[in-house]
């Protein structure tokens, strides 16, 4: 039987890129599908998304309430997924930044090892249009992460990954505190610590076109102290 691999798509206000998003990541591999998980958009980005589902028999939608952030929106896409059976549960961004063409090197890639997670720095610096002060930030926050967790990744924060469902069966998904881009490290730092094999794939970064960042100071701020708490919680058998 062959494997089932889910793309999970959280969007809010993502009305402009969802039309064009999800069928680039079909023609990628026809063991993908997609669910889309939609946090109320007030743009009517979940009606769209009901229409693409009715247009294709591959994508899917989990709709929200309200707007509760980028962590909560992964963890109910990872429990829609590995209740129907998904073998591989894949994260990416709706607006183009992560581009669908690199999905068959994050699947392949998974294929020797339990996580494979797409890097912007594996290969130098591969971030297109993204202001030299983001970019900073971006590349010394990932020095920070390992230099506090000691997580052997080049970039800790990023958001295009590729789990296999024992990772996330064996990750207590229920006790994940983090939200926002810390999210990103707190699962790649369990699994890690669970001794699964995590690898990077090099892919390059394309700020997005349309839409608004969802970057906010206190994203930031959570990423900071929750690197230590990780750190903390480990030495301490809490995590």
């Amino acid at each position: 039987m062959a494997e089932r691999f889910l793309v999970i798509l959280p969007t809010y206000n993502e009305i402009a890129n969802l039309p064009q998003i999800v069928p680039a990541i079909l023609e990628q591999d026809p063991r993908l599908e997609v669910l889309v998980v939609d946090d109320n958009s007030p743009d009517g980005t979940g009606a769209l998304a009901d229409q693409l589902s009715g247009a294709f028999a591959r994508v899917h939608v989990l709709h929200r309430q309200a707007k509760e952030g980028l962590g909560k929106a992964y963890l109910a896409g990872f429990g829609w997924g590995l209740e129907r059976g998904y073998d591989r549960l894949l994260e990416m961004d709706a607006d183009f930044s992560h581009d669908p063409k690199f999905l068959p090197a994050l699947i392949a890639a998974a294929d020797n090892a339990d996580l494979a997670l797409g890097s912007r720095y594996k290969s130098g610096v591969n971030v297109v249009n993204w202001p030299m002060s983001r970019l900073l930030l971006s590349y010394f926050a990932n020095a920070y992460v390992r230099w506090v967790t000691g997580l052997p990744l080049t970039d800790a924060t990023g958001g295009f990954k590729c789990f296999r469902r024992e990772v996330l069966e064996a990750l207590p998904l229920e006790r994940i505190r983090s939200n926002g881009y810390a999210f990103q490290i707190e699962m790649s730092f369990r699994a890690w610590r669970k001794k699964f094999r995590l690898v990077e794939v090099p892919i390059v970064f394309t700020d997005r076109v349309e839409g608004s960042s969802k970057m906010s100071k206190a994203i930031v701020r959570e990423a900071v102290w929750m690197v230590w708490w990780l750190w903390i919680a480990d030495r301490l058998g809490k995590l």
